[in-house]
Parts: structure tokens; C-alpha cells; sequence
């Protein structure tokens, strides 16, 4: 009883300054509003740009339930893992000014608040972060990788004094392509930022260069990573309005990134990296009501600036699909390779939740790869929009299989989801995952156990 009084007190605690909050933005933005319709014209001062600027502002209400099977980590005697029940709530406060003298200023801070805490966010309280670490005093629960944190998002300023070209500096968010390789992995509430430098340019027609020099990264887990750097090549030119072709290259020196044993077999194994590919993608429009859709990609991942010599793997994307008016269905296979099991691919700067299903069983390749055949399909109807995706997750070379033998079957997952878009400023989401073991995958790291995932979110943004 007491608990849940701290839970119900703590809860409204958060709601109350998160609406305060929100009161505040929306009089700002009110009160500003009248300024920008008087102001026809460029920002003549620092506070022109200021009035003229816009909101960064939105807070998302989620809760997550996650039933996995399997016993719990480092307690004894050893029990199941007691279902994860996490109600969070993310708030990100922000503006971005208009630009003045060639410059404007962006500001936009976070807060993550749990209302419930019944889940492990993996946070230690001393020690490395790694992937496989857990909060301690949550041993019992699943994993749900949202911890409690306040500060800065994202601060930077630009500069457009060259015709066609953004010049960024500071803490900034990057989603690039598919955000596949590179992302702020969004879904979770802690978002992943990075600290640097980075330049587009439109000058050629039709083309669009974007390069960055990143001397940190704020991961999920709010570890900051500063061991490195990570440089980004990435060339864009677009076929059609619709259709596009990718040239990229992503330079990791970052010798750790958390992720130990789970890339390589020795925890200090230096995790410095690079990523070349090429990527095509497109809608290819039939008529009005008819596009055909394709995806073919191809990169290697090779060691970087004395990363380990068994860095050393191909990725490759191929698939299409039909779009019919408010409804496409595609099928795909995605290949993170193995390098004769001792490495796979791997993205530590993607948005991988996205990939490999939602349940995130994958979100590190096993050292044996994965060939994900899958089929996907979204509907919009009215307000709703409905989605839903098949997968079948097979390895790149065969594992070793508890209780002898070998195997390539890693299981299959099926997931689910409906969005209603209440307004332009207001969403709820429902979303389902359920992933079933196939072969019964033999590593030191616990196997890819049953899991089922329930989600419920509403967002509202300015």
C-alpha cells in the first residue's frame, strides 16, 4: 500500500509539472503567435529571432509490459523474471529561433520520469555500462531501457552564410536514410545524441552531401561516450522525387561502446569500425493509385584505426512491394553476416528497434549473423493508420544448440500496431510484439527466449 501511494504520489507529481510545463510553452507559443503574424519580414534583432522562432516541445506518456521467459540474472536460488510494468513519462522542452545574421540558436532539454517502476533499466549504480548490465535492485524484472534522467537534448547552432549549405555545432539529434545505420532511436525515451560538427550542402541539383565529425555519443542508457570519434561521409542523389540513390561511409574509433562479449569473444577487444555501402530505394509511381516499392543494399563493415581484426562482414538489403492507394505490402531480407562465427555485422549507431521485429531481440547480432526474411504491410484509414510484420530469423552460420548439436533457426515474431492521430498535435498508439525461440541458441549470453511485448502510448507535441 505504501508503494503504491509513492507510485500514485509520484505520478502525480510528474503529470503536474509536465502540465505546468506545457501551459507555459502553450501561452509562449500564443503570446508569440501575435508577433509573428505583425512580423512580415526577416528578424531585424536577436529578439525578432527569438519571437519568430519555433516550438521543440512534446511529452509522451508510455507504458510498457514485457513477459519473457527464462529465469532471472545473478539471484539465488535462480526464479522466472517477473513481468516488466513500466509507465514513463518523456518531456522535451524546447526552441529553435529563426535566423538572424545567418545563425539561430536551438535549445531543447529532456526529462524522463518512471511512474512505475516495476522493470530492470539496466542502469548500473557503479561499474561500466555494458549490454548486459541491470539495475541492481531490479534483478527480478525484464529489460525495458528507459531510465529516469534530466538534461540537455540537444543544443546547437547554425550557421547558413554559404548559398545551399547548414553548417551545425553542438549536442544534435541525426537521422539519416532509413536510420538504419545512423538514428536517435526515438522509441525510447532517453534518446541517443551526438556531440560534434556536421555540414549539408544542396549546391549540385538534385544532390545533397552531408559530412560530420562526432567527438561523442549519448547512448539510451545515458552513458556518454567520449573514447572516439565518428566521421560521416554520406552522399545523396535523387533519382525522382521519390526514388534515390545513397553512397556512405561511417568511421567509428570508438574502442567501446558497451557492447563486450556480445560483439566479440574477449570484453576488451577493441570495437573501432567502418561501414561503406550503397543503398537504392524508391516508390516508383504506376499511376495515381499505383507505385511500385524496392530497397537494394549492399555494405561491409571492416576494422577501423585498430579495431580488432576479426571486424570483418557484410550487409546486404534486397525487397519490394506494391503500393495501392492507402495500402502497401512488401516483402524483404535483410543479411547482417558472420565472419565464421567469431563477429557479425553490427550497428551501434542505428535505430535498431526498427529492425529484426520490435520485440528487440536483435538489437546486437549474434556472432553467427542473421538472414531476416520478413513481410510487412500498412493500412491508413481515416485517422487510423494499422501495421503489422512478419518475421522468420534465420543465422548466417550455424550455432551450437543447448543439449548438443547444431542449428540456424532463431525463431519467429509477429508484430502488430494501431495509430490514431487524434489531431495534428495529438496521438495514441497500441502496439504488440510476440517472438517464439526456434532452435535453442548455446552462448554464454542467455538464449532468445519466448517474449511477448505490450505497449500504450499517447504524445502530444506543439
Amino acid at each position: 500500500m505504501l508503494q503504491a501511494r509513492k507510485v500514485d504520489s509520484k505520478f502525480k507529481l510528474s503529470l503536474t509539472l509536465a502540465g505546468s510545463a506545457l501551459t507555459v510553452c502553450m501561452m509562449a507559443k500564443s503570446a508569440l503567435a501575435e508577433d509573428v503574424v505583425k512580423l512580415d519580414h526577416a528578424p531585424s534583432t536577436i529578439m525578432d529571432a527569438i519571437s519568430m522562432g519555433k516550438p521543440m516541445t512534446s511529452f509522451r506518456l508510455r507504458y510498457e509490459n514485457v513477459n519473457q521467459q527464462g529465469n532471472a540474472p545473478v539471484l539465488s536460488p535462480t526464479r522466472p523474471l517477473e513481468d516488466a510494468n513500466a509507465l514513463t513519462l518523456r518531456s522535451l522542452i524546447g526552441w529553435k529561433t529563426a535566423v538572424f545574421n545567418n545563425f539561430s540558436f536551438t535549445l531543447q532539454l529532456i526529462n524522463v520520469s518512471k511512474l512505475d517502476g516495476d522493470f530492470n533499466d539496466s542502469t548500473p549504480t557503479s561499474g561500466a555500462f555494458t549490454s548486459g548490465s541491470n539495475q541492481p535492485n531490479k534483478l527480478a524484472y525484464a529489460k525495458v531501457v528507459d531510465p529516469d534522467y534530466t538534461g540537455i537534448n540537444q543544443l546547437y547552432v547554425d550557421w547558413s552564410g554559404i548559398q545551399n549549405t547548414n553548417v551545425r555545432l553542438g549536442r544534435q539529434q541525426i537521422n539519416l536514410d532509413n536510420v538504419r545505420f545512423i538514428g536517435d532511436i526515438g522509441f525510447r525515451q532517453v534518446m541517443q545524441v551526438f556531440d560534434g560538427i556536421s555540414i549539408s550542402n544542396k549546391f549540385i541539383p538534385d544532390t545533397e552531401v552531408y559530412l560530420s565529425h562526432l567527438e561523442a555519443v549519448q547512448q539510451v542508457n545515458t552513458e556518454l561516450r567520449t573514447n572516439g570519434a565518428l566521421d560521416i561521409a554520406h552522399v545523396k542523389y535523387k533519382l525522382t522525387p521519390t526514388e534515390s540513390l545513397v553512397g556512405y561511409g561511417y568511421f567509428s574509433s570508438f574502442s567501446d561502446l558497451g557492447f563486450g562479449t556480445a560483439w566479440l569473444a574477449n570484453a576488451t577487444a577493441n570495437q573501432s569500425n567502418q561501414i561503406i555501402g550503397l543503398r537504392l530505394d524508391g516508390a516508383h509511381p504506376i499511376d495515381p493509385d499505383l507505385r511500385v516499392l524496392y530497397t537494394a543494399e549492399f555494405a561491409h563493415q571492416g576494422n577501423y584505426q585498430g579495431g580488432d581484426s576479426r571486424i570483418d562482414a557484410n550487409y546486404y538489403k534486397v525487397g519490394g512491394g506494391i503500393g495501392v492507394n492507402n495500402f502497401s505490402i512488401r516483402a524483404d531480407q535483410e543479411l547482417l553476416g558472420s565472419n565464421n562465427g567469431t563477429y557479425a555485422f553490427q550497428t551501434p549507431f542505428g535505430t535498431n528497434h526498427l529492425f529484426q521485429g520490435w520485440v528487440d531481440k536483435f538489437l546486437t547480432t549474434p556472432k553467427e549473423g542473421l538472414r531476416d526474411s520478413f513481410v510487412t504491410a500498412a493500412y491508413k484509414y481515416s485517422n487510423f493508420v494499422f501495421s503489422g510484420e512478419y518475421h522468420l530469423f534465420n543465422s548466417d552460420a550455424d550455432f551450437n544448440k543447448v543439449g548438443g548439436g547444431m542449428g540456424n533457426k532463431y525463431g519467429t515474431e509477429v508484430d502488430a500496431a494501431v495509430t490514431y492521430n487524434y489531431s495534428k498535435n495529438i496521438s495514441t498508439k497500441i502496439e504488440y510484439g510476440k517472438f517464439s525461440e526456434g532452435d535453442q541458441y548455446l552462448a554464454t549470453a542467455s538464449r532468445f527466449r519466448d517474449t511477448n511485448k505490450f505497449w500504450l502510448t499517447a504524445m502530444y507535441a506543439l
